[in-house]
């Protein structure tokens, strides 16, 4: 499953047991918005953490011939991508990146990678995303269409046609 990321300095390697101390920080700053109108203390918001980060692992290791990856940028964690292989579909679990990474074309640059697989196996991408993710309008640059509303998530399906 050879995904070519076309940036320099950007590769992918599979996640290790060593590396959940930065899994476990990447994971907060993806609720650091909402953990700002918590109210809690420092040590409410970090137990709070740990129980989620500890629930999502458990419901991604969960899912079948799936991949863990962590995304680099000159060779320093950046961020991952977690993505299930299905027999007509290549589904993305989770792409996170940390803050600093944002906005730069890596996340971009993941997913053309990963539209460029399926469409070279002839599988189509899809991906459940929260109704506000600010990433949506890249999702939709990249020919993403909404193929079912859930409520807060939308699935999210590429076919391979622009949108």
């Amino acid at each position: 499953m050879p995904l070519d990321i076309a940036l320099p300095g950007i590769a992918l390697r599979p996640v290790t047991d060593t590396d959940r101390p930065f899994l476990k920080r990447l994971y907060a700053t993806t609720r650091d918005a909402e953990l700002e109108l918590s109210g809690w203390n420092e040590a409410q918001r970090a137990a709070f953490l740990a129980m989620q980060f500890d629930a999502q692992q458990r419901a991604y290791l969960a899912y079948p011939d799936a991949v863990f990856l962590l995304i680099l940028r000159h060779g320093e964690a950046a961020g991952r991508i977690y993505l299930q292989h299905n027999a007509d579909t290549l589904r993305v679990i989770d792409l996170s990146l940390l803050p600093v990474h944002r906005n730069q074309g890596i996340g971009s640059g993941v997913l053309a990678a990963v539209l460029a697989l399926a469409a070279r196996e002839g599988k189509t991408v899809d991906m459940h995303v929260e109704r506000l993710n600010r990433a949506q309008a890249l999702y939709r640059r990249l020919g993403f269409r909404t193929a079912q509303d859930k409520g807060v998530y939308q699935l999210l399906v590429w076919d391979g046609v622009r949108g």
